[in-house]
């Protein structure tokens, strides 16, 4: 049997514009994060544990990169120079991992007993309630129509009707500088 397009074309229903019913405008949004990927930082820890142990400036200086909590990082040495020295090592590696730098948070050089010192490193997760509110301040100084902005915990959840409103959100976010890595996730 053979069938032709037109007997088939014919059998469809066509609904008319005005039988479909009207659907409201459902709500979009996005939430503003702010994580860091421990494991990515694990394996740029190690990477410039490795680089340390086996370079030459860094033989006798017992330099050495640990964790010493879940996200804080410890970089020793025996001389000043040779700390910061292990810490570029150790953003060098973050970078490459695609860590922003803008999760280190670096502590101040301190001393350590037997003639050495320290820095502590803690990784930044989560957006501070401080920075949460100055994302709600740039989105609403940039008076976009029918943005709606809240903080909720550690992140912040932008809703509007209009696609092209956070668009223009997620672009205004990029250019601002907020001290934080910011990741746009659960967009709706």
């Amino acid at each position: 049997m053979i069938y032709s397009h037109a007997r088939l074309a014919a059998s469809v229903p066509s609904l008319a514009r005005d039988s479909v019913p009207f659907r409201a405008v459902a709500q979009l949004s996005f939430d503003v994060v702010s994580k860091v990927d421990r494991q990515e930082v694990d394996n740029a820890l190690n990477q410039a544990r490795r680089e340390i142990q086996t370079r030459f400036d860094f033989k006798g200086t017992a330099a050495d990169v640990t964790w010493t909590a879940p996200l804080a990082i410890e970089i020793r040495a025996n001389a000043e120079h040779r700390v910061q020295a292990a810490l570029e090592v150790f953003k060098e590696r973050c970078v490459r991992r695609q860590v922003s730098l803008k999760a280190l948070d670096v502590g101040e050089m301190k001393p350590t007993g037997g003639g050495g010192f320290k820095i502590a490193v803690e990784i930044v997760q989560g957006i501070s309630d401080e920075k949460g509110r100055a994302i709600v301040k740039a989105i609403k100084q940039a008076a976009l129509k029918q943005v709606q902005v809240q903080v909720q915990d550690d992140q912040v959840r932008v809703t509007s009707k209009s696609k092209d409103s956070l668009q223009a959100a997620i672009a205004l976010l990029k250019q601002e500088d907020f001290g934080i890595p910011l990741q746009f996730v659960n967009y709706r």
